[in-house]
């Protein structure tokens, strides 16, 4: 079922009326609009548009039920209002917590590229998760695995547990395993040396091009978006120097060591 089915079809008339039903100052005391206000950021008048529409789908589906995450407490309570207005049953309100990103800053965000796709590679994946922060380790168990954080377990080992149960969820125990593994080798015991890194021609270009072909070749797939974000982030290194600088260009050179968060690098050849 898409929204897009009813909301398609909505007139003009139809829209005026919609809003007619909300007030501006139920809208305005959504935090993020209230946060705006505050510092004087601009808010946009299509932006009011979608917490109403999305109340309005609540209506259309008659809906019992609506699950969501924290940060929709908002829109959820709105289409609870917009149903009682139209004489139905308001629905119950799920709400689970929002899961913070692996920076332990914002929530996990494709956009943001902070975040562990359900698709990752097992390796990449167990890498990803193993880089999380000590202080993140114990909401990504309460969160991830419905359970406490084991108190009497290094650290490390705990992480460790967490990244291979999340892998063996999404791929198998097998595929955890050989990831656990995998990452004791390259980064635990530090036994890659830096001659068995892929390689990547030298050359000229600006850093995003750099890391998005450099990688690709590699079999790691980032956007141009992602990577430039990543490279804001601090998470491209060359030769232990930390690059911000997008649209920096670059001249690599004969054994240079280019590196992409904590689990990826190559050799320049």
């Amino acid at each position: 079922m898409f929204n897009g089915s009813w909301l398609g079809k909505l007139s003009f008339e139809d829209v005026i009326r919609l809003n007619s039903e909300v007030t501006l100052q139920q809208l305005l005391q959504r935090e993020d609009f209230r946060a705006r206000m505050k510092s004087e950021q601009p808010i946009h008048a299509h932006e009011i548009q979608y917490p109403i529409m999305q109340a309005y789908d609540s209506v259309m589906v008659k809906a019992d039920v609506e699950l969501g995450g924290t940060d929709q407490l908002f829109n959820i309570l709105l289409g609870r209002d917009l149903q009682k207005q139209n004489g139905q049953p308001q629905q119950i309100v799920l709400l689970t917590p929002i899961l913070e990103g692996l920076d332990g800053k914002q929530k996990m965000s494709k956009s943001l590229g902070n975040y562990v796709a359900l698709n990752d590679p097992p390796t990449e994946m167990f890498g990803k998760l193993m880089s999380i922060s000590d202080e993140l380790m114990a909401r990504y168990y309460l969160l991830l695995l419905s359970r406490e954080l084991p108190k009497t377990k290094h650290p490390l080992e705990a992480k460790k547990d967490l990244a291979a149960e999340i892998v063996a969820t999404y791929h198998s125990r097998d595929a955890a395993n050989k990831a656990q593994d995998e990452w004791t080798r390259r980064f635990s015991e530090k036994r890659l040396s830096e001659t068995e890194l892929p390689t990547l021609p030298s050359q000229s270009d600006d850093l995003v091009t750099i890391v998005v072909n450099g990688f690709a070749a590699n079999g790691i797939t980032k956007s141009r978006t992602e990577a430039s974000r990543l490279i804001k982030q601090g998470s491209v290194q060359l030769d232990g120097a930390k690059l911000r600088n997008p649209t920096e260009q670059i001249k690599l050179s004969a054994n240079q060591i280019l590196r992409l968060d904590k689990t990826h690098a190559v050799r320049i050849g």
